[in-house]
């Protein structure tokens, strides 16, 4: 049996020796459009490659999926991030958990996962061909597809079996040769960016951090928590990455300009925060406002929010007054900054959008309209949060895949 990968990235590979484990006796090749493999792989996480997310709860894990979570929910059963994890070291790669539950190899080297790959791949007699972009499948009165490619690269192929693991198109134009087989595609649009904030002053607190706030976007239902990063051009950090992926389709037809409101107390309720406040004030009446920060914040951005407020740094706690109390209160509580576009990461770019995955039987990864073609990986419309659980849906889409049930 003769079995082509188009795509030799992550999910790629996984596919790739995923079919070599459960079909000893099969002809595996991966195909690469460019020179390089495993490109994300190398870059990710800083170079450090998040290879999974150490959360082994089920409903825990397909929480982190905007899109995609319900079906990722029963593949889990199948393969999850305790399998991931197992795969990786018994294959000889250590990894460590950190305290926020992303999975790196102890070397903190990228390359240790590609070269695990790769000594995979050759254990296994897997074919591997670059500059090999597949611009076509024809399918033939035997359910088998021929493969074709861009003009001077391989000559057209036959195969019994074929793996689509090609990633994220960033444009639809990229999918066009799915549909036209056909599959239904939902437009692409980026996920995990961050807020580009050109007309705010707060970006003269470039990398500041703040552990734990609360971010919504303003006339919508969106909101989310956890660390948030301030840039020199804007806002980044988990709370802001998480927002701008279960808001991806939302924020993409707002044209990237709108109100994101802060609180950066990390608690809801206003009276509780001004009570907080007043706490302070007297139990710390001759104490500057600038030398005692409620809620542990960095000294940067309290200085900066009193500033906001318009109350002196040297103003002594007992001087706010009512009217201090509540101006601090509204800007920890519902602190307003305006957005005015996006930055992804390059390379590292991931896309809401892809195959429907009603064209997909879950069970397998058979296209529900071609048989004998699979998928696996960013080509679906799934996509997560930060933490690893990108490549997560990789390896488990990858593995199902690769069985070829």
């Amino acid at each position: 049996m003769k079995v082509a990968i188009i795509g030799g990235g992550a999910a790629g590979f996984f596919a790739a020796l995923s079919v070599a484990e459960h079909h000893p006796q099969a002809q595996v090749t991966i195909f690469e459009q460019s020179r390089k493999l495993l490109a994300k792989v190398k870059i990710s996480g800083g170079g450090r490659c998040n290879v999974t997310n150490g959360c082994t709860s089920i409903s825990t894990l397909a929480k982190a999926y905007p899109r995609g979570g319900k079906q990722l929910k029963k593949a889990f059963r199948e393969f999850n991030t305790a399998h991931t994890m197992r795969w990786f070291e018994e294959r000889g790669v250590a990894l460590m958990t950190q305290e926020d539950n992303c999975v790196f190899p102890v070397s903190q080297d990228s390359q240790t996962i590609i070269d695990c790959f790769l000594a995979e791949a050759r254990r296994h007699g897997i074919q591997i061909k670059t500059q090999a972009g597949v611009v076509g499948m024809e399918r033939l009165p035997d359910d088998q597809w021929r493969l074709h490619f861009r003009k001077g690269q391989p000559e057209p192929e036959v195969f019994h079996r074929v793996v689509v693991a090609t990633g994220g198109s960033p444009k639809r134009r990229g999918l066009e040769w799915l549909e036209e087989m056909p599959h239904e595609i939902e437009d692409p649009v980026p996920s995990l960016f961050t807020f580009n904030m050109p007309g705010e002053r707060v970006t003269e607190l470039m990398g500041v951090v703040v552990e734990q706030v609360q971010v919504d976007i303003q006339g919508t239902k969106l909101k989310s928590d956890g660390p948030l990063l301030i840039t020199h051009w804007g806002m980044s950090g988990p709370a802001i990455l998480k927002l701008s992926a279960f808001g991806a389709r939302t924020l993409s037809e707002m044209g990237y300009r709108f109100r994101a409101q802060v609180n950066w107390a990390n608690e809801r309720n206003a009276q509780a925060v001004a009570d907080a406040l007043q706490d302070l004030a007297e139990a710390h009446p001759q104490k500057a406002a600038a030398n005692l920060r409620p809620y542990d914040l960095p000294k940067r951005l309290w200085h900066f929010l009193l500033e906001k407020a318009e109350l002196p740094a040297d103003k002594k706690w007992s001087e706010l007054g009512k009217k201090g109390i509540n101006k601090l209160t509204h800007l920890l509580t519902n602190d307003v900054y305006e957005v005015s576009g996006k930055t992804t990461f390059k390379e590292e770019f991931v896309t809401c959008g892809g195959v429907s995955l009603s064209s997909i039987d879950f069970k397998s990864m058979q296209s529900r309209s071609c048989p004998n073609i699979y998928f696996a990986g960013e080509v679906l419309d799934i996509d997560g949060i930060t933490g690893g659980y990108n490549f997560q849906s990789a390896w488990t889409t990858a593995y199902i895949a690769g069985r070829l049930s």
